[in-house]
């Protein structure tokens, strides 16, 4: 996806956050984060927002602490939360291409990583807010869920303290029915997950097909409900799950990003 995709998704994930808040009220529990309220989200992706935006616009070339949460709450934390995501918008929108800062995941530039990781950020944390409706989680863009899939597999799963480890080789498969996207994930014990996108040439889309049979388990869904299972915001059967339980079992207990 582009930059510009990236902050027009953020900026839309934002405003429906605010939304499914106000509509929720800062009392309501957050069902997917136990524990969590929706004044206790708001203060994290406020924080969270905030935190980015000084990397954008004072150009931190190392790493710069969060500012801690807001001590506000009601309609007070919910306007301080607006403002924080709209001030993101705006600094991602007017940074200039050449803009230099420290990131935390690959990326073609930094500006490229802001806007990319801000964008799931906040689409992740539009679903908890919405998760405390009747209605639950809505939808996810496809494109979108697809490019936050491979951020998560090949992201932050990629680094060296994921968790996801298994005392045996063992392969994960992870098929977006609707992009046509397919991800191989390679577990082990002793290196984070290893993650190959089929697809994206002919000789990969011929390599996935022949290792199609030796995934242990496999994880398949429309884009939306892949992205929002494997963030453990949907319970595993919003997707079909196929293959061996105990790797699915380990993908749930093990892959929380914190």
């Amino acid at each position: 996806m582009k930059i510009t995709e990236h902050i027009t998704a953020l900026d839309a994930a934002g405003l429906a956050l605010a939304d499914a808040a106000a509509e929720a009220g800062p009392d309501a529990g957050v069902p997917t984060c136990p524990g969590w309220r929706i004044r206790d989200l708001l203060r994290h992706t406020t924080m969270v927002h905030r935190w980015a935006t000084a990397f954008v616009v004072e150009g931190h070339t190392s790493y710069h602490p969060d500012g801690g949460e807001p001590d506000l709450d009601g309609d007070a934390l919910l306007a301080y939360y607006r403002e924080g995501h709209a001030a993101l918008v705006a600094a991602l929108r007017a940074a200039p291409e050449t803009l230099e800062s420290w990131t935390f995941l690959p990326a073609p530039s930094p500006l490229a990583f802001w806007a990319r990781r801000q964008a799931h950020e906040t689409t992740v944390h539009r679903a908890d807010a919405e998760s405390a409706l009747a209605a639950g989680p809505g939808a996810v863009d496809p494109a979108l869920a697809a490019d936050g899939i491979d951020e998560l597999l090949r992201g932050f799963h990629g680094r060296d303290g994921s968790r996801v480890r298994t005392p045996e080789p063992r392969i994960l498969r992870v098929r977006a029915t609707d992009t046509g996207d397919v991800w191989t994930v390679r577990l082990s014990a002793t290196e984070p997950p290893r993650t190959e996108r089929g697809g994206e040439t002919p000789e990969a889309e011929r390599a996935e097909r022949a290792e199609r049979a030796a995934a242990d388990v496999e994880f398949i869904g429309a884009a939306d409900r892949l992205y929002l299972t494997l963030w453990n915001r949907l319970p595993a059967d919003a997707v079909t799950v196929t293959g061996d339980d105990a790797v699915a079992r380990l993908w749930r207990e093990s892959s929380g990003v914190t």
